[in-house]
């Protein structure tokens, strides 16, 4: 309308208002060469073209990705070791005869991911089988032929008194401060690096043994000389001296792997039953009562040297059926430890735990157990270690407050 109207009063100005039209294409013609200016492509388009547009799209620069803080797991290859025994973290406080009835977390290996080719069992690391699923981690009984080789290559032969007596010398408190400390936990895994790492500068090195695995020294000395392939020339109480080999080269030392944290325990059967077997309830009852009131045979002190304690407690059943072990101070499972061990050297059947105190009964029937050639020959090699260049035990009481003391 607005056209018509200019047209019937001016026809001139129609003329040039579609000159300036014409002029304004134009232009916009040429900026469409001039900046390569592309339509989108109608919905209508086919195929081809929709492709050709993602992949100019897909062309643009990618964001960045964000920022990760570097780990000490990335980059770590994976370790390969040959030393013949499973990886466990107390070769000295578990056991593989113990089947333990559950995890308290799921599988993951206590040396990181992918930095072992052994699997872990929620247990140990077994060096045979490394994809096995069971939880019980029972060794393969080749493995222990395979030590005791190894251990008499590096041992070579033996030793004189006077080169024993030069070494036991030489790891005195006044000479050197290597020693490697076992406590609560016994040997642990991370413990045989530090071990090998003293072998790097000296023969032998010396080891402080306190708390719960002193109950059973003879278990503690064969697993040094076991997993470590060394000898132990000498036993002080809870103080060891343990020989790396005539035949020990620093530079071929063994492979040993990290642990990078401790694992859970897994979860054992209970320690204290409902009932003792072989007596009711009111008979339990009674007798969990009745072993309170008996007079405590020992106080343990915290972290002392327990190694007396299964001799005495078979002394004592000789004239009483129930013993009570005063364990006041102690940590919990330090004390439960100590039961379960008393259960299986004395042995005797456990009453309760209740007050901080270990109450055992010796059992209907109950004969002294007699030593057997091996616990003798052990008590006669202790004997020969001790004696000539080796400090009393009254001394090593005196260095050390925590001993076990009569009440």
């Amino acid at each position: 309308m607005f056209l018509i109207r200019l047209s019937r009063h001016n026809p001139s100005s129609y003329t040039l208002l579609t000159r300036r039209l014409h002029d304004q294409t134009i232009s916009s013609s040429r900026l469409r060469d001039l900046y390569n200016f592309q339509s989108p492509p109608p919905l209508s388009s086919s195929a081809s073209e929709n492709s050709d547009f993602n992949q100019k799209n897909n062309n643009k620069k990618k964001p960045k990705p964000q920022y990760r803080p570097p780990s000490s797991l990335e980059g770590v290859k994976t370790v390969h070791s040959d030393l013949p025994f499973d990886f466990r973290f107390s070769y000295t406080e578990s056991s593989s005869n113990v089947r333990p009835i559950g995890l308290r977390e799921p599988k993951y290996s206590p040396f990181g991911p992918d930095r072992l080719d052994r699997e872990w069992t929620g247990v140990c690391a077994p060096a045979v089988n490394p994809k096995v699923e069971s939880v019980d981690g029972v060794e393969d009984p080749k493995l222990e032929e395979k030590r005791r080789k190894v251990r008499e290559k590096i041992q070579g032969a033996s030793l004189t008194e006077a080169e024993r007596k030069f070494l036991v010398e030489l790891c005195q408190r006044n000479k050197t401060k290597r020693q490697v400390n076992l406590g609560r936990d016994g040997l642990t895994h991370n413990m045989l690096n530090d071990i090998y790492n003293h072998w790097k500068h000296a023969e032998a090195v010396r080891v402080k043994c306190l708390g719960v695995p002193t109950l059973n020294m003879k278990n503690v000395i064969f697993h040094l000389e076991d997993k470590t392939f060394g000898q132990v020339v000498s036993k002080h109480c809870g103080t060891l001296v343990l020989y790396r080999g005539r035949n020990y080269d620093p530079k071929k030392r063994p492979k040993i792997p990290l642990m990078l944290w401790k694992p859970h325990e897994p979860v054992y059967p209970r320690l204290i039953k409902t009932t003792i077997d072989g007596l009711s309830i009111d008979e339990t009852k009674a007798m969990r009562k009745k072993g309170l009131a008996v007079p405590a045979l020992t106080k343990l002190a915290k972290n002392g040297y327990y190694g007396s304690l299964v001799p005495m407690v078979r002394d004592a059943f000789l004239v009483s059926e129930l013993v009570r072990i005063d364990c006041l101070g102690l940590d919990r499972k330090d004390y439960k430890k100590i039961g379960a061990k008393l259960r299986d050297l004395v042995p005797c059947i456990l009453v309760t735990f209740d007050k901080e105190q270990v109450v055992i009964w010796r059992g209907k029937n109950y004969k002294p157990p007699k030593d057997d050639d091996e616990y003798s020959s052990f008590i006669h090699r202790e004997s020969s270690i001790d004696s000539d260049g080796d400090l009393s035990c009254s001394r090593g009481a005196q260095d050390s407050p925590d001993e076990t003391t009569r009440t």
